[in-house]
């Protein structure tokens, strides 16, 4: 015979189990580990990038741990898949955040959907450290001009690369008129393309033409014909891999032999088998790193990155090793899992010796840094020259 009290008991076993099964599916920061969250291109048409950061942030985290990990404990990552879509990169944030209780996170690569998982960040007071995105709109919102308080980059931003990009075509490629071709649909394209225009036209030069297309685009050769008419010296396609590819194919079927420029988007493997190698002779493109670069800080990480997944590093694994590196920096620095703290750590990096280089956060939560300038050969990435800001 059931007793009341043995029943009571057995109610409160139950409640206990019922609460136990709640918070373990929650998520949360066990006793002894700590969660990093990263949201990524892990499918879609920036996959590749997606791919690498979350390659380099593996990376960074197992060689943090086998030395002994961070405050005592050992460190986990959690990726989520944006998909590729700004619309996803805010769901991907918000399950990172409350579901899966990621003390920080490293953020998308590309900069709309940067900017729109942003007020989750906010919202939470957890901050979000993008490897590559680029826009200035990232760290400041552009309607009341304030930094995004836990919003960073471990890149340089548009008007450095667009400036870098324009002073390359003038001063290296004596180039007198330039035509610019972006992606209407990102951040990215378009604040490249204002910024490569705003220095090349201070340089004395002139845009003869302005075109524009959206992504997913697979038919350029309108557009390729009126710029063909314009003649440019240089054409200036601020855009990712994949259309750029297609670009670059469809220039060289029609006779468009100008040397053809870009951003880090074009930075994927992938590019060479879209366009073609030959296609790609006499174009260049700015990035934050190089593999072929002769510093110590590189040659680790690249003989430990081909050692861990057989493959060279791009820059998006660099990058994005690096952002996870200055989180944890950070985390050591506050010496405590309290998110705000580890965000004024962050924003008081300085001269910290990364391997894309040695950085510096300024005010508007922006990496002050060098750049590169890429070559590609026969379809293989070369290393041109590097540009100090």
């Amino acid at each position: 015979m059931v007793t009341k009290k043995f029943k009571k008991v057995l109610a409160l076993f139950a409640v206990a189990a019922l609460t136990a099964s709640l918070t373990a599916g929650c998520g949360g920061q066990s006793s002894n580990e700590i969660k990093l969250g990263a949201n990524l291109e892990m499918t879609g048409s920036n996959a590749t990038f997606g791919q690498s950061a979350t390659n380099g942030a593996k990376l960074a985290i197992k060689q943090v741990n086998a030395k002994g990990g961070v405050l005592g404990k050992q460190l986990s990552l959690v990726v989520a898949d944006n998909k590729s879509e700004a619309a996803e990169a805010a769901n991907a944030m918000q399950k990172l955040i409350t579901q899966d209780k990621a003390l920080a996170i490293i953020a998308p690569i590309a900069s709309s959907s940067v900017i729109a998982g942003a007020q989750v960040n906010m919202d939470n007071k957890v901050l979000a450290i993008s490897p590559t995105a680029s826009n200035p709109n990232v760290t400041v919102d552009p309607t009341t001009g304030k930094v995004r308080d836990f919003l960073f980059r471990a890149a340089f931003i548009d008007p450095f690369q667009g400036s870098v990009m324009a002073n390359f075509a003038t001063k290296s490629l004596n180039g007198k008129t330039a035509a610019i071709y972006i992606d209407n649909s990102s951040d990215y394209a378009k604040g490249l393309g204002k910024f490569f225009k705003e220095t090349f036209e201070k340089n004395g030069g002139q845009v003869a033409i302005e075109e524009a297309y959206l992504a997913k685009d697979t038919d350029f050769k309108a557009t390729l014909t009126k710029i063909k008419a314009a003649n440019p010296d240089v054409l200036f396609v601020p855009g990712y891999y994949q259309e750029v590819g297609m670009i670059v194919k469809q220039a060289r079927e029609m006779g468009l032999m100008m040397p053809i420029l870009g951003g880090d988007g074009w930075d994927s493997a992938k590019l060479p088998e879209i366009a073609g190698a030959q296609a790609l002779n006499n174009t260049f493109f700015a990035n934050h790193y190089s593999p072929d670069d002769n510093s110590p800080a590189i040659k680790t990480f690249v003989e430990a990155y081909k050692q861990e997944y057989g493959q060279t590093p791009d820059a998006f694994a660099a990058l994005s090793y690096d952002a996870t590196m200055m989180v944890i920096e950070a985390i050591k620095r506050a010496n405590s899992e309290d998110t705000v703290k580890i965000k004024d750590e962050l924003a008081k990096t300085k001269d910290y010796a990364a391997v894309s280089g040695t950085i510096t956060l300024n005010e508007m939560h922006d990496a002050v840094k060098s750049a590169v300038i890429i070559e590609m050969k026969d379809g293989k990435q070369t290393f041109k020259e590097k540009i100090n800001p």
